[in-house]
């Protein structure tokens, strides 16, 4: 593994892939883009590495790749950002005026979590080539508002590197055999071919690495060799050099490839499903192949083999076998889809699941062959051969790459506005080109200190059991073990969880303690090496193992309001069922991270982490120890990404890296692995809902009881937008063997929203009404009152909803939607349209406060600090920004350096979407106190500069520190009553959506999306504007693709990216428009504007929606199956939910 000494080269390691590490490696004339820390450092022996750092820094000059991603916007939390620069310079050097086409594929490989990819396109697609095509496109796709291509630094390929010339006189040399001897691993690079059969048959379980990174980390796959110990890594061979550069993987089929002709008769053509489009595994792939008797539709001979039906590929033989001599017709048809569904089953129990989706599958591709083989043959009026349908034709495409069209529309600042004054203005994040040119420190490129130690969590390997015997001996053996931590070591307060010797475990990733040692190496063996004996207990796995046995974790809660017997008694009709929401794991790019400094006096410990929460991170760790809080300071840099996660489980890490910090009397480091926080720090509440739903006319008159198993803070959201007069809702916490859930943007809030949306849609479907009506007729209007009574004041969604409805013409197009589908049979296409109202603030009220720091130099210069953490959201430009037009200086004078206990203490988390609010309140205050005392010297030198009167202030003695402090007014709620306020106000959206779904695979796309969002008077468009395609992209796979699979046991199956799927660049839609609504000033929060981190994520239920109604149309236009027009769709939609909704002939067979 390539050792990063680069801040560019984050390690961020997983099950498969790294994301945001990638190093170009040059090799002769052809580069390749590869990931420093999957790529072994043995097998770039005669190759150049270049690294983000190689090509440009701001002390110097950015390139031109790095120049245009931090000035498009497109770099939030900066993690990923490296790898992505590298991705896009890689493909300049091959090809340095690409196409559209060229630079969307080039980051097939790459994954961000932040932006929702826009930008970063958009930015890119400055390189492409000019083209009367795209010259057109551009018109619309780059917004000289955001920002303006003219100010490019011009791409010129004579500048960059060359090939090192002592590399290059080597490829003449004659190839010698490689051999390199590690501590556990030889690594072989034979010379000829001969030498490396010879070398296979002396070592038959030796792995022969090809970039195989799906095996293990590192790229080689490190597994045990027949005979070792479970820690000893076999001998690894090395193919001949010219195969093994440029690395190789296997090419994924696409989603269905099209047919070659390769002998007259012959067709051939490949298939695959896979969760995701872009770079997955498929769940099933097959190849297909058929040789015609000569000039006829007679098949000579049929070959159908899977992949995914077993642990091989596996050939249909007996199905196949019958169909020879027979013609390409529709009784063909029949018997192979008979056949196959006899002959390719699995058990209920397969490995792998799906076990319906997988079935189906086979029928369905080879009815794509079927069919695609009909337009190939081509004979016409034969009784022979099967007659295509029209309709039918579309099925045998692939989802066509549109040419993107990005709409970013907001409000200009107002005539006459200063230059200096950037409020308003699309400012780009101030740390982008840092993060660009990886130059960005974040929590691990902190650089080790001398006898700096490494720890690894050891943790639970079953759901419930107590704990009867921990045996560390064979890890003291590993080489650098310092000691075992465990609970016994605690000199204060256990509250954080390393369990007592004795006590239970309640959960696999539960802490049990951790082995710390002098490298990461050495203590990721050692941990292994502890084994523990449980005795196992009863687990509860599943919310309906909870229901079933009465476990919960709090009292139940209830919101009220209006009279239910009268609502069940006006009932026209009555909706009731039950809907679950899956979770969602937070997949920021920079896993938990944290080092313990010990100073050696006092007590006093200093903490660099990874946290939303430096006050809890510093109030756990001080209880841990046993001191006062003043003795531990927290420091936070930067994140790369949070998203909710690190508002309270980081502590888990902090805690334990703290205590062997104490313990040791030396520095200690952790950052977790993929799997390992994955598997450790939970992520979003998963949700069941059973409710009943009353309605008059096309109005929800009444809603039964609606059970939200999950966070209970969804009951304030459960209504969404709609004033329903009759509602109770009912929520309680269940208890499971499953590590605990956290925050995640909304935290409750789009579970809510979304089983109100459910509602709306199945009662749409029961009158036979438009949703977007139903909608419409139950909305709030101004001054009423929220089901918990709240007045809504200053409301916008209204005209949200009609310039929606207006700029994405919906009603124009929901009739092409509908002409689409009647014309396609397997492809069908759905629009939908929907609000979202979110309350901002802490539901708990005394967490509605901050404080800041303003510290003004004798040279004018300020250093800026508040309580909030910055993890990509913009949150210090914004505050930057705030702190500029209050002091009316430029912003080039303000600078923020961290956030930290020492200097802003007692700290919320920067959470909920209030740190702009309650942050920017509290700068505000603070420089205006500086300006008060000031203001004598500006009045006796009006013309003086800001370093003349803060200069003549000093001189007077005067203090040119100050601190603010701000609290939301009039907040708190009470359950009991039904009263009072949770929120300080609302923010609106309105999001349509249309998507096409293959009815045959389940697979979809998403064509476009038009958003309106109300962030009030924006402080920095383009932040806001990537927050709300960043929620957007976000909620998106909330709703469509991401899924957590748990095994019977409670074991987390899906624990990195090559098993849990993040939404990539291929995901968001072809046209994304995003407005920000006008001239709507909030008159409650900093220089009128709103909250935008949580509120537009639950946008993206419109694309789920609109699946939804592409499966309506589906079900209503199979005249053969008798369907329900209710069905059950669970979140998320993915392709094996929406298959197995679209019933039909296929379905029915399996």
């Amino acid at each position: 593994m390539l050792h990063r000494t680069l801040q560019g080269l984050v390690v961020s390691k997983s099950l498969m892939a790294c994301v945001d590490n990638e190093m170009t490696l040059i090799w002769g004339s052809s580069h390749f883009s590869a990931n420093a820390c999957l790529a072994p450092i043995c097998s770039l022996h005669h190759v150049a590495v270049t690294t983000v750092e190689g090509i440009g820094s701001t002390k110097s000059r950015l390139h031109p790749v790095q120049e245009r991603i931090a000035k498009s916007h497109g770099s939030q939390c900066g993690f990923c950002t490296p790898g992505i620069v590298m991705s896009m310079y890689t493909l300049l050097r091959n090809q340095p005026e690409p196409t559209i086409e060229e630079i969307e594929d080039a980051f097939q490989g790459n994954l961000c979590r932040c932006t929702g990819y826009r930008p970063i396109l958009q930015g890119f697609r400055t390189f492409a080539r000019v083209s009367l095509i795209c010259s057109l496109s551009q018109q619309i796709t780059l917004s000289p508002s955001l920002f303006n291509p003219e100010e490019f630094t011009p791409l010129d390929p004579t500048q960059e590197p060359i090939f090192p010339p002592e590399l290059l006189r080597l490829k003449d040399t004659p190839q010698k055999q490689l051999r390199f001897e590690g501590e556990r691993v030889t690594w072989i690079q034979a010379s000829t071919l001969q030498e490396l059969l010879d070398l296979k048959a002396q070592d038959p379980e030796a792995k022969l690495v090809v970039g195989n990174t799906e095996i293990g980390e590192s790229g080689a796959g490190l597994q045990p060799a027949r005979g070792q110990s479970a820690w000893a890594t076999p001998r690894w061979l090395c193919v001949l050099r010219k195969l093994a550069f440029p690395p190789l993987a296997l090419v994924p089929i696409g989603r269905s490839r099209n047919l070659s002709l390769v002998l007259q008769g012959e067709y051939f053509s490949a298939f695959k499903q896979a969760s995701r489009r872009e770079d997955d595994i498929a769940k099933v792939t097959s190849g297909m192949r058929v040789l015609f008797n000569p000039g006829t539709a007679q098949v000579k001979e049929l070959a159908l083999c899977y992949g995914g039906m077993h642990d091989r590929t596996v050939s249909a033989l007996k199905t196949t076998r019958k169909q020879i001599s027979n013609f390409w017709n529709e009784e063909l048809l029949q018997n192979v889809c008979a056949g196959l569904a006899e002959e390719l089953s699995l058990a209920p129990d397969a490995p792998g699941g799906m076990v319906e989706f997988r079935r189906t599958l086979t029928l369905s591709f080879f009815f794509k062959f079927y069919l695609t083989v009909l337009q190939k043959l081509g004979i016409q009026n034969s009784k022979d051969c099967g007659k295509l349908d029209p309709t039918h034709a579309s099925a045998t495409l692939l989802f066509q790459k549109d040419p993107p069209a990005n709409v970013q529309l907001f409000q200009e600042v107002p005539k006459g506005q200063c230059e200096e004054d950037m409020v308003g203005r699309p400012l780009p994040h101030l740390a982008a080109a840092m993060q660009a040119s990886g130059e960005a420190v974040y929590c691990d490129d902190i650089p080790r200190y001398e006898n700096e130690l490494s720890l690894r969590l050891v943790t639970s390997t079953r759901a419930h059991a107590k704990i009867k015997s921990i045996d560390t001996s064979e890890a003291q053996k590993v080489p650098g073990f310092v000691c075992f931590i465990s609970a016994d070591d605690v000199p204060g307060s256990n509250i954080t969880g390393i369990v007592w010797l004795g006590s239970q475990v309640t959960c696999i990733g539960h802490i049990i303690g951790a082995v710390v040692t002098d490298t990461r190496e050495h203590a990721q063996r050692a941990a292994q090496a502890v084994r523990i004996t449980y005795e196992d207990l009863p687990a509860i796995i599943t919310i309906e193992d909870a229901i079933a046995k009465d476990s919960f974790y709090e009292p139940e809660l209830k919101i009220e309001k209006g009279n239910l017997t009268k609502g069940f008694s006006e009932a026209d009709n009555i909706v009731s069922g039950e809907l679950y929401i899956g979770g969602q794991e937070h997949f920021y790019l920079e896993t938990h991270c944290t080092i313990a400094v010990p100073k050696g006096e006092a007590g006093e410990m200093e903490l660099f982490v990874s946290t939303q929460n430096t006050t809890k991170t510093q109030s756990f760790v001080a209880n841990m120890l046993g001191v006062p809080a003043n003795r531990i300071l927290v420091r936070v840099k930067r994140m790369g990404g949070g998203f909710g996660g690190k508002e309270t489980r980081s502590t888990v890490v902090s805690t334990a890296v703290a205590l062997a910090a104490y313990k040791t009397g030396r520095p200690v480091r952790c950052m977790l692995d993929r799997d390992e926080d994955m598997l450790i720090t939970g992520g979003r509440h998963p949700f069941l809902a059973r409710y009943k739903v009353l309605v008059v006319g096309s109005y929800v008159r009444a809603e039964g009881e609606c059970h939200l198993t999950g966070k209970p803070g969804a009951l304030f959201h459960m209504d969404n937008c709609y004033n329903i007069p009759n509602i109770r809702g009912t929520g309680r916490m269940c208890k499971t063997n499953l590590p605990s859930n956290t925050a995640f943007r909304g935290f409750g809030g789009p579970q809510g929203m979304f089983i109100a949306e459910h509602w709306m849609s199945e009662v749409a479907v029961t009158c036979g009404l438009p949703a977007e009506e139903v909608r419409r007729k139950n909305m709030y209007k101004e001054g009423d009152l929220t089901h918990f009574n709240q007045k809504l004041e200053g409301f916008t969604l209204s005209r949200c909803w009609e310039e929606c409805l207006a700029s994405s013409q919906y009603h124009a197009r929901k009739r092409e939607v509908d002409k689409f589908n009647e014309e396609n049979c397997w492809k069908k296409r759905g629009l939908s349209v929907l609000p979202t109202k979110f309350g901002i603030s802490f539901t708990v009220p005394f967490l509605n406060q901050a404080g800041a720091l303003v510290h003004v130099y004798t040279d004018g210069s300020v250093l800026l600090t508040h309580g909030g953490t910055e993890m990509g959201q913009g949150l210090h430009t914004k505050m930057v920004q705030v702190a500029s037009r209050t002091l009316k200086i430029p912003t080039s004078k303000i600078y923020i350096s961290e956030t930290s206990t020492n200097t802003v203490p007692n700290t919320s988390p920067t959470a909920a979407s209030v740190s702009t609010d309650l942050n920017g309140q509290a700068v505000y205050e603070a420089c205006q106190t500086i300006l008060k005392r000031l203001e004598p010297f500006k009045k006796k030198n009006p013309s003086g500069s800001w370093e003349d009167w803060v200069t003549a202030a000093y001189l007077d003695a005067v203090s040119l520190s100050a601190t603010g402090f701000y609290k939301t007014p009039n907040l708190g709620y009470s359950f009991e009553t039904n009263s009072g306020n949770p929120f300080h106000y609302f923010s609106y959206g309105v999001a349509c959506s249309e998507v096409e779904i293959d009815c045959l695979t389940g697979d979809h796309k998403n064509l476009r999306t038009d958003i309106v969002m109300d962030v009030g008077s924006s402080l920095n468009p383009a932040i806001d504007i990537g927050q709300v395609e960043g929620a957007f992209v976000q909620g998106l796979g909330l709703f469509t693709l991401e899924e957590l699979h748990y095994s019977p046991e409670g074991s987390l199956h899906t624990r990195g990216p090559s098993t849990y799927k993040i939404p990539a660049f291929g995901s968001i839609p072809s046209e994304f428009r995003v407005s920000l609504l006008r001239d709507c000033p909030n008159k409650k929060a900093i220089y009128a504007s709103k909250a935008v981190g949580e509120p537009p994520l639950f946008l993206a239920a419109s694309i789920f929606f609109a699946i939804k109604d592409a499966i309506h149309a589906a079900r209503a236009g199979n005249p053969d199956c008798k369907t329900k027009k209710l069905f059950q769709l669970n979140s998320p939609a993915t392709p094996e939910k929406i298959r197995n909704a679209c019933v039909d002939q296929f379905t029915r067979l399996v």
